[in-house]
């Protein structure tokens, strides 16, 4: 490639005819999905066309979490332990999910770049492959072990006799799980967050519906209790993959996958794998740090698990649209990069920035001003709320960084850049929040306030590095 990489912007009147002249036009555009050169459209419209769908499909996934540990709270605090430690498994899984999306929207990111649909596609049908095979050892664990792994975990009495169909049914179903994620970040790497969007919203709008009915009955239908939940999360996320496959063999605005690009292909597989070692290993490294966290506040008894598990569903709902802005950035990154323009993929990150900023500054307000009221919505405990109140006013104090925070990592995992977020997440999850926590909860007799603050404390440093690290700008010599 031979484009100029020392303009940030690309604003040629002709770069762009078909942009348009109101803001609710643009809004109708983003959302119905569009044809644009994210290399070449003004990089505002850029983002706005990228970053509407990536928040509204985020957002609806953090309402389902919501909705859901909402319904699971009326059947009390040992029901929203059994889904806080069944979570701490599937982080597991999401650690490999998020990791392998990062690997494949980077590389169809960049293959779209440089002008070749037909790598793209080829690589997509192996991110499939790769999702499929990812998912088995997983589903084996969660059927067979399910009442051991939640022993290990802590469990009490009545999540252990009564909990463990809940973990068979998300882990033993955790294929489509793997595939939501790993199809969804091929939509965005080509540049249809559209379709990614509207694939969530059917997955996500199904379970919200399900939800209350498997749960409490209906009619003809039995109350399946706690396991309800589970059976309808694995439906509306079945459906939202049979979409997925649908729409992606039958071409979306700037991929299709055909059956001649199906069969393996050891190169371009390897090739995702590669990269997305890195991304594993940062989300690992994070998610195994929250496992330890978890245990610690398992020894101080279900409510302190309940209250730190419906914060953490509230911190996601308010996050989600940030991490939208921040998906936005990564599939910029990685097509100006292959396009040759590293100025203009710079400039995108740091524009996105600034609008996560600003809006995560709104999100502490709400936390620091309504905490207890936020967490009285799901529960009536009093302990619960004072242990989950807690901390979403402990988050208020820093949730800014973390908006900064998310473009950075971004940024770095859609140049392909995988392993300088992992080095990363080494030294500040395992090296210092793991340690600190366990010395404030335990040693210092903090209980589950010292877990908060090291939270605080190691997740504002990280953020705070990793920004700096990406300003020093090698992120963008990195190789797919």
């Amino acid at each position: 490639m031979s484009r100029d990489t020392s303009t940030p912007e690309t604003t040629a009147p002709d770069a762009d005819p078909g942009t348009p002249r109101s803001t609710w036009a643009a809004l109708r555009e983003a959302i119905r999905g569009t044809g644009a050169d994210y290399t070449r459209i003004p990089l505002r419209r850029a983002v706005f066309l990228l970053a509407v769908p990536m928040v509204l499909e985020l957002v609806l996934e953090s309402t389902f979490a919501v909705v859901d540990i909402f319904f699971v709270a009326r059947l009390g605090a040992s029901a929203v332990a059994t889904v806080g430690l069944t979570e701490t498994y599937l982080f597991l899984l999401y650690s490999v999910a998020m990791g392998l999306a990062m690997a494949v929207t980077a590389v169809v990111a960049r293959r779209v770049g440089e002008g070749g649909g037909e790598e793209a596609s080829v690589s997509a049908a192996q991110a499939i492959w790769i999702a499929l095979l990812a998912s088995v050892p997983f589903a084996v664990a969660g059927i067979v072990w399910a009442q051991d792994l939640l022993r290990l975990m802590g469990a009490d009495a009545w999540v252990v006799e009564h909990g463990y169909r809940y973990m068979q049914w998300m882990l033993g179903g955790n294929a489509v799980i793997m595939l939501l994620f790993v199809i969804n970040a091929i939509f965005r790497g080509a540049g249809d967050a559209a379709i990614a969007m509207r694939v969530l919203w059917v997955a996500n709008g199904l379970n919200i519906v399900l939800d209350p009915i498997l749960i409490f009955g209906l009619g003809p239908i039995p109350a399946l209790g706690l396991e309800g939940a589970a059976i309808a999360t694995n439906i509306g996320r079945g459906a939202g993959v049979a979409m997925q496959l649908w729409i992606l063999f039958r071409g979306g605005r700037h991929i299709r996958v055909t059956f001649a690009q199906i069969g393996l292909r050891a190169t371009v597989a390897w090739t995702i794998v590669r990269t997305s070692l890195g991304g594993i290993g940062q989300m690992i490294v994070a998610m195994t740090s929250w496992i330890f966290l978890m245990r610690i506040l398992a020894g101080l008894g279900s409510e302190a698990v309940a209250g730190a598990t419906i914060a953490l569903r509230i911190l996601m709902f308010a996050l989600m649209p940030a991490w939208g802005m921040s998906n936005a950035a990564a599939t910029l990154v990685g097509q100006n990069l292959g396009a040759g323009l590293a100025g203009r993929a710079e400039a995108a990150v740091w524009r996105t920035g600034w609008y996560n900023m600003v809006y995560t500054v709104v999100v502490s307000v709400v936390f620091f001003l309504f905490h207890d009221a936020l967490i009285g919505v799901f529960t009536s405990d009093p302990r619960v709320v004072e242990v989950g109140g807690e901390w979403l006013r402990i988050l208020s104090y820093s949730c800014f960084v973390y908006g900064w925070w998310m473009v950075a990592v971004q940024a770095f995992n859609g140049a392909g850049d995988t392993v300088t977020p992992t080095r990363i997440n080494v030294v500040f999850f395992w090296l210092i929040q793991i340690p600190l926590c366990w010395y404030l909860a335990e040693s210092l007799d903090w209980g589950h306030s010292g877990v908060f603050w090291g939270v605080f404390v190691s997740e504002t440093s990280v953020g705070l590095f990793t920004l700096w690290l990406f300003s020093r700008g090698r992120w963008k010599t990195a190789m797919v």
